[in-house]
């Protein structure tokens, strides 16, 4: 069944504030990025398995002269890991052990490329394309503003270990707004093959933000206009909406969401709520309402996070959201949380 429902007490105190900025105390980040050119608009964040201090967030730039920078804990840009001059990239995540062959696994970054209607796809750390020079989506649309990517998120099975990228557009039907691509690597390289297209939309506005729970097998999208949306991430198990919630939380635009995962089911969701300058709190298990925290951020579209420490600064792991100002906010994840 498709939850839609919030308990009476917290509808009254959302009618009180739906059209207010937020009233909650800010919380300021622990490291502000440097700026890039553009338009910072979504973040991933890779964590090196042999120094977890030496760990990688990437960043979109979004314009047609845009970018993936890379950036290290101490928010400096790493120029030799950046990806530059792309066409208008939107967002971006992060995957670990895609298996090129029998003996070569590596971690992989995916992210789309907008103005050239496709996805595109590099080995992590040493940032090598995969892809022959991106792979294209929605093809079958005949609209080229239904094959405007925009959002993307990577899964991986916990079956046989199949990684997927499930990708959102600018505009695009209810009901196949979302199509999901398997990658596949043989001796002529890797490929990008179409498994399904699922996803309602309200038409309101649009879907962008996508995350998924590779461990409880869940993808959540933002349908912007209505609600944060739940369904399957693995295709075997079909296109059933799982639940609608939190919409009558967020003032505007419900935006990017981040996954904080712990053992047993526990942890969080954390979604922008971008007009308002606050993030929402959901509870990882049943998807219930926990708290709202404002971050002292602009406009935030994208954000991620990661549970394990990584240095003294981010002890607790790491929570990164973009900021309306070409720059990204890093924050020691207990912090980000008011955990402490």
């Amino acid at each position: 069944m498709i939850k839609r429902y919030i308990p009476f007490f917290l509808a009254l105190a959302i009618m009180s504030c739906k059209q207010q900025g937020s009233t909650l105390p800010a919380i300021a980040p622990d490291i502000i990025t440097e700026k890039t050119p553009n338009d910072t608009d979504d973040p991933a964040i890779w964590i090196n398995p042999e120094d977890a201090s030496k760990s990688i967030v990437f960043g979109t730039d979004k314009e047609s002269n845009g970018g993936v920078y890379a950036f290290d804990l101490e928010g400096k840009i790493i120029e030799e890991k950046s990806i530059k001059n792309i066409k208008r990239p939107n967002n971006v995540d992060l995957e670990y052990g895609f298996q090129l062959n029998d003996s070569v696994a590596v971690d992989v970054i995916a992210f789309t490329e907008r103005e050239k209607q496709q996805i595109r796809l590099f080995s992590v750390p040493d940032m090598k394309p995969l892809d022959g020079g991106g792979f294209p989506v929605f093809e079958d649309e005949t609209d080229v503003e239904q094959r405007l990517a925009m959002g993307i998120s990577l899964y991986k099975s916990p079956k046989d270990s199949s990684v997927y990228a499930i990708v959102s557009r600018k505009i695009g039907p209810s009901g196949s707004y979302l199509y999901q691509y398997k990658f596949e690597s043989d001796s002529t390289g890797v490929a990008a093959n179409l498994v399904r297209k699922f996803g309602s939309f309200t038409g309101g506005k649009e879907i962008e933000a996508i995350a998924v729970d590779n461990e409880m097998g869940y993808v959540y999208y933002s349908d912007e206009g209505e609600c944060i949306k739940k369904y399957y991430a693995e295709p075997s198990m079909g296109d059933e909406e799982l639940a609608c919630f939190g919409g009558e939380l967020f003032q505007e635009d419900i935006e990017g969401i981040a996954i904080a995962r712990y053992p047993n089911g526990e942890g969080y969701i954390i979604v922008s709520d971008q007009q308002r300058g606050q993030f929402n709190i959901f509870s990882r298990k049943d998807n219930s309402f926990i708290k709202a925290v404002n971050l002292s951020t602009l406009e935030t579209d994208g954000c991620d996070v990661v549970t394990v420490p990584l240095n003294k600064t981010f002890a607790n792991g790491l929570f990164v959201a973009m900021n309306d100002e070409k720059n990204f906010y890093f924050y020691d994840l207990n912090k980000a949380l008011d955990l402490q």
